[in-house]
């Protein structure tokens, strides 16, 4: 609010009104103020660090998916976030074309549904890869049938439970894959003029490039509204539990297999020898029988061992660990 005049200030003023001293397009032209249009259709809910924060999640989620999907593809799989806008729920679904793939992921314990996009060729290469195929997408668009549906059902269930670990700053999601549509028009989820948070993320699946889009609704946020702000993300930012890190890195480990090899000796020959050799020559090594032999693991010497035999196949007792400094 501007000062307060007082009484004297007041009839100064209209005494110079009242003698042209003062004209009253300058009062005017005084308290004139920048005026900004405000679309009541399009309320700004989402903040422009709401919407950093949102992309600050799903570059985490990208990576997730980057990692966990090519075990199920067998391709490399690459995500992108490209932005992040708010927008109308009915602007989002008039975006769309059908045959499109849409799944209605309940966003627990947020109170409310949110919608994972993906562009029809995306489906159609991971169905493709999933059948054994080199993952080319269908060069025209077509409805998906139920095995197809089957087939994306569980990458969608994959992706799904991939969205818990990058919101847990914010809050600890129990979301669950509720169904998948092929129509936009089955994809009600929310009144078509509520404000939607969409993040855009580009995927490609080896070759094959498209779109992938998160729309959230604000009444679904909204309780952790508060929460999506760059301030309150870095403040919270949990350090991890490098004990229980190494623990499962280290049952992680326990489970590769590896090869190992006893080597008896080594021998220097000729080419010639070499290719004259037969059955009953004898080649010299560079070891003693009472030597002890050296053992690696992959290509790496780690152990020293002494020959022998365990039930009725050849085998070695280790006899000495090579420590690092050796």
């Amino acid at each position: 609010m501007g000062d307060v005049l007082s009484q004297s200030e007041i009839d100064n003023l209209l005494a110079a009104l009242s003698s042209g001293e003062l004209d009253a397009s300058d009062i005017k032209d005084a308290g004139d103020r920048a005026v900004k249009n405000y679309d009541f259709n399009r309320p700004a809910k989402f903040s422009k660090d709401h919407l950093r924060t949102l992309e600050i999640i799903f570059e985490h989620y990208g990576r997730l998916l980057s990692t966990s999907l090519p075990a199920y593809l067998r391709k490399n799989v690459q995500l992108e976030v490209i932005n992040a806008e708010a927008t109308i729920y009915q602007e989002f679904t008039n975006s769309l074309t059908n045959p499109v793939l849409l799944a209605i992921v309940d966003f627990a314990p947020l109170n409310g549904n949110i919608v994972l996009e993906m562009a029809d060729k995306i489906g159609y290469t991971i169905v493709d890869r999933m059948l054994g195929g080199a993952g080319v997408p269908l060069e025209k668009a077509r409805e998906f049938s139920e095995i197809e549906l089957a087939i994306i059902e569980k990458i969608f269930t994959v992706c799904v439970n991939l969205l818990r670990e990058p919101w847990t700053n914010v809050v600890e999601l129990e979301a669950k894959l509720k169904r998948i549509e092929t129509n936009s028009q089955f994809a009600q989820i929310i009144s078509p003029s509520e404000t939607s948070a969409v993040v855009t993320m580009n995927m490609r699946i080896g070759n094959v490039e498209g779109m992938m889009n998160i729309c959230m609704p604000y009444e679904v946020l909204e309780p952790v509204i508060d929460k999506l702000n760059t301030k309150y993300w870095y403040s919270t930012i949990k350090d991890m539990d490098k004990s229980a890190n190494r623990e499962f890195i280290e049952v992680a480990i326990a489970r590769a297999r590896i090869p190992v090899k006893a080597e008896l000796g080594r021998s220097t020959i000729s080419v010639k020898d070499f290719v004259n050799i037969q059955k009953g020559d004898i080649i010299k090594l560079n070891t003693r029988v009472d030597d002890e032999l050296s053992v690696f693991v992959g290509n790496i010497k780690k152990f020293y061992a002494l020959p022998g035999t365990s039930t009725e196949s050849y085998a070695v007792k280790i006899s000495r660990v090579i420590k690092e400094e050796e």
